[in-house]
């Protein structure tokens, strides 16, 4: 077609004049109609502007495209025929469409690039706009993060990303070891752009010389499936890597377009890795990135054999729990990213996981705390050079207003606790129970080896070996999971252990013949054995002691403006507390393993922006990893995990970069079940973790030694899981006497007994402070008048006992203390809290008050010096200026220098 005829074509397609309403012809005639009217003369019909920004329309257009979007709108709400005003220059318009067009293919080729993502954090420049040179002096290419990159990253990642180019350089592994928020995603990407010579404008600018570049092959990164999305969109907003996910439908097509060289970055999963490994293994990669590195703790697992035939030196492992349960586990790991490192597993467990475990007991012999002391050095010292680990408080917590993380122990109802006396008088656990003690028929054999290895007469039992009567080579410790989920279901809620509907009808059977055989005499008061389809009954926290301690908690914190996240590792959990819930008229939003994937993200940023949104319901499982909730300034873990990695990742969800309030976590707990027992493995497990990650020096609370049946102590050991808890307070016992011993040796103390959160929900806020400030001046752990006031509030509340993970957790680093530091001077409003060297008065007095209670105390006072309160003055801290938070301070220390005389 010639530019003329297409001119005159163009000419016949002239906008159709608006008929009247009072035509009654079809819509097929109204458009023939306009076609064959001819144009009046003198009138010129504009060109459609593009399809494009409205700014670029302006521009192009003028003044007239605003009378033209008047005259179209008039001519619209008249529903008369309306004549579209002339440009003042239509041969202009004309002459530039040609360069209208090449602008218009321009701004599609960009027109995802750089779009906001919903509930991604929009970082502003946090530093100056140049590169950040990793190469050494006089090396030769020079290496950097482009300048794009490294002006929107922290000064901690900074360190991150010249931490990974160390690895590289040296040619071998390592791990990143932030703790969850601090972007190790972030920084891999900027270490990424670095190595490959990307500059950040184009996916194919090098800022290398190609003489100076040599072929590199491909990047391969293994994640958990609910984060690949979450790679690929960061590796779009930060750098132009080309993409590509090996994952679901179409991987023969990727691994073609890999090997073709049409990507740099492949992306896969857990699942499909281990599955498809033995093809994946036969590329060379350049380098291997493992997320949630953490997965590679068991040697014995099908993903860890896979990881091992990985051809290439270059592995990075990205985790923020580097050991969760063992001490081996660490060597699994190095032994991926560095092999050889650590020499061989037996050489390990000997030298190192023996000696740590050992001195870690509560009666170890000096010369064995000696040792692990010597040990414990060592080994940080060797894994320093392989691993890089920082805490949020060493790195951004300056940044933001701190966490505290509370364990309360709450009593369960009458109901419940007889219920739980008669689970453990099942012959199950009966059974469990008595394994070591002498057969009753008269032999030498222990029970567990003769009469009593089958539990014929057992409900659960019975169930387990309905196929094989004569029971199973694992009899009976097949029983001890099944026993155990039944007590853990008891400690939550009463109808857990009813049967659920959607199992197979055998299985309901059985289990409602099990709950009527532990309900016995209340079965009425429960509605029978049957699953309760009421609505009233199931939201009612009248037989459920943890939902009674939310009930009244929540009741202050949504009153005050609080936003919940609510965990629970059991769906039928959360389907009750999605009625209680709706009950007491909350607004909320509920996650679980049956949400779409689709939609979290969306659910996510609807609860970060709504202000009625009052309550996350998630699952522990499905809102472990991936979800940024900073808009929630309170945590309740309704149930503990025998992992602690699992509730650290839940209080992460709210507890990261973004988040401006302070923190408070509720660690919910049935006191006097075996949930305590869970805790205080939970305790043993980090103290573990700390000794041998980060080198601190732990308190020494447990007699048990893991995995050692000479020392199963108070935590390990198939009877201890079945103990009679009831009747005392375990827990709370391992502290008091470790008090008493401190107090003794002069070691670290502990604040117990006394939550000063909790009892700001029920006591004015001048009361709480006084009470605060009345221990500091008397230097008490625990003031008695408080105590006495305390008591009766935490009864109210359905609560025994509460303290803080962070004062039982750990001591502090490096060399065990004789005496406590006293309160710092001042805490710096512009820095991190430093301790500071004490002066000849204050060094003469000791202090017990954790270092949390120090910060809160010089905290209220800098606020009461201002004239504000405290949420007022943390406001204001967010927002002033440098100068002004240093300004405030030097007045303050000019004040208290004038009072001290």
């Amino acid at each position: 077609m010639s530019i003329s005829t297409f001119k005159a074509f163009k000419e016949t397609l002239k906008s159709c004049k608006n008929i009247s309403s009072s035509t009654s012809s079809s819509s097929a005639s109204l458009f023939a109609e306009s076609l064959s009217q001819e144009p009046e003369p003198g009138i010129v019909f504009p060109r459609k502007p593009p399809k494009s920004t409205l700014s670029k329309q302006l521009q192009r257009l003028g003044d007239s495209f605003s009378s033209l979007q008047q005259s179209q709108s008039q001519s619209f709400e008249t529903q008369q025929p309306g004549r579209l005003p002339s440009l003042r220059n239509q041969s202009q318009v004309e002459k530039n469409e040609d360069e209208v067009e090449e602008e218009e293919k321009e701004e599609r080729k960009f027109e995802n690039f750089a779009k906001p993502e919903l509930g991604q954090v929009q970082f502003d420049h946090t530093g100056p706009f140049e590169p950040l040179i990793l190469s050494l002096p006089g090396e030769v290419p020079i290496v950097q993060v482009p300048a794009s990159i490294n002006c929107r990253l922290l000064e901690h990642q900074r360190e991150g990303v010249k931490f990974l180019y160390k690895l590289h350089r040296n040619n071998h592994g390592g791990v990143l070891g932030d703790d969850m928020g601090l972007g190790k995603t972030i920084q891999t990407i900027a270490y990424l752009a670095a190595v490959f010579g990307k500059d950040g404008d184009s996916a194919d600018s090098i800022i290398l010389r190609d003489d100076q570049v040599c072929k590199k092959g491909p990047v391969l990164i293994i994640c958990p499936t609910s984060v690949i999305h979450n790679w690929e969109t960061e590796f779009s907003r930060w750098s132009t890597f080309k993409v590509a996910l090996y994952h679901g439908a179409n991987r023969d097509l990727i691994l073609e377009r890999l090997e073709a060289g049409g990507a740099e970055i492949l992306i896969t999963s857990f699942d499909t890795y281990r599955i498809h490994g033995s093809i994946l293994s036969e590329l060379k990669w350049e380098i291997v990135i493992v997320d949630e590195a953490h997965r590679l703790k068991n040697e014995k697992s099908k993903l860890y054999g896979a990881c091992l035939e990985v051809k290439t030196r270059k592995r990075i492992g990205l985790t923020g729990t580097i050991m969760q349960n063992k001490i081996m586990e660490l060597f699994n790991l190095f032994d991926w990213v560095a092999p050889g490192l650590l020499g061989t597993k037996e050489h390990f467990r000997e030298f190192y996981d023996e000696p740590l475990k050992h001195g870690q007991r509560a009666t170890a012999p000096e010369r064995f705390i000696r040792i692990a002391d010597e040990r414990k050095e060592h080994l940080v010292a060797v894994l320093r050079k392989y691993m890089l680990r920082r805490t949020k408080e060493e790195t951004i917590g300056h940044l933001m207003l701190g966490k505290e993380d509370n364990v309360v122990f709450c009593a369960m109802s009458e109901l419940q606790k007889r219920v739980y006396r008669r689970m453990l008088q099942i012959p199950e656990i009966q059974c469990l129970i008595n394994k070591d003690l002498p057969c009753g028929c008269g032999s030498p054999l222990k029970q567990v080896e003769c009469c009593k290895r089958i539990v014929p007469d057992g409900i659960i039992w019975s169930y387990l070996h309905r196929d094989n009567p004569e029971g199973c080579d694992s009899c009976p410790f097949c029983l001890v999971l099944p026993c155990l989920v039944k007590l853990q279901q008891i400690s939550n809620h009463l109808e857990l252990i009813k049967p659920n509907p959607r199992d197979e009808p055998d299985k309901q059977r059985k289990d409602a013949e099990f709950a009527s055989s532990v309900f016995g005499t209340d079965i009425d008061l429960v509605g029978g054995n049957a699953q309760t389809q009421s609505f009233m009954g199931l939201s009612d926290v009248k037989h459920c002691g943890k939902m009674r301690a939310l009930e009244k908690l929540m009741s202050s914190w949504t009153s005050r403006g609080d936003k919940l996240l609510l965990f629970s590792y059991s769906v039928r959990m959360l389907d009750i507390l999605e009625k209680f819930l709706i009950r007491k008229g909350y607004s909320f939003s509920r996650l679980d393993g049956s949400t779409p994937t689709n939609l979290r993200q969306s659910m996510v940023d609807d609860f970060n922006s709504s202000p009625s949104k009052q309550v996350f319901l998630i699952s522990t499982r499905a809102g472990g990893l991936g979800l940024n909730l900073v808009s929630a300034n309170r945590v309740v873990i309704f149930d503990p995990n025998w992992n602690p990695a699992y509730d650290l990742q839940a209080q992460d969800r709210s507890f990261r970069f973004g988040q401006k309030r302070h923190v408070v976590v509720f660690r919910l707990l049935a006191a006097g079940s075996f949930e305590e027992l869970v805790y205080s493995r939970q305790v043993y497990k980090q103290q573990l973790s700390n000794i041998a990650v980060s080198g601190k020096m732990e308190k020494r609370y447990f007699e048990g030694v893991q995995d050692c049946k000479q020392f199963q102590g108070e935590l390990f050991g198939v009877c201890n899981l079945f103990r009679d808890l009831s009747d005392k307070l375990f827990t709370s016992e391992i502290i008091e006497l470790h008090e008493k011993q401190g107090k003794d040796d002069g070691n670290c103390s502990t604040m117990t007994n006394e939550l000063p959160e909790i009892m700001s929900c029920f006591l004015p806020q001048k009361q709480v402070g006084a009470t605060i400030v009345s221990k500091s001046e008397n230097n008490r752990s625990i003031d008695d008048e408080s105590a006495t006031t305390n008591k009766p509030v935490l009864e109210e509340l359905g609560i025994l006992y509460a303290h803080r993970n962070e004062d039982i957790i750990n001591c502090g680093p490096g060399m065990r203390k004789s005496k406590v530091e006293s309160i710092p001077e001042v805490v710096s409003l512009a820095a991190p809290a430093k301790r500071r060297r004490k002066s000849d008065d204050a060094g003469e007095k000791e202090n017990a008050l954790s270092s949390k209670d120090q910060k809160r105390i010089q905290y209220s006072l800098l606020a009461q010096f201002m004239g504000m309160g405290e949420v007022e003055f943390s406001k204001w801290v967010l927002s002033a200026t440098h100068a002004e938070r240093e300004n405030v301070l030097q007045q303050f220390k000019k004040r208290k220098k004038v009072a001290n005389g």
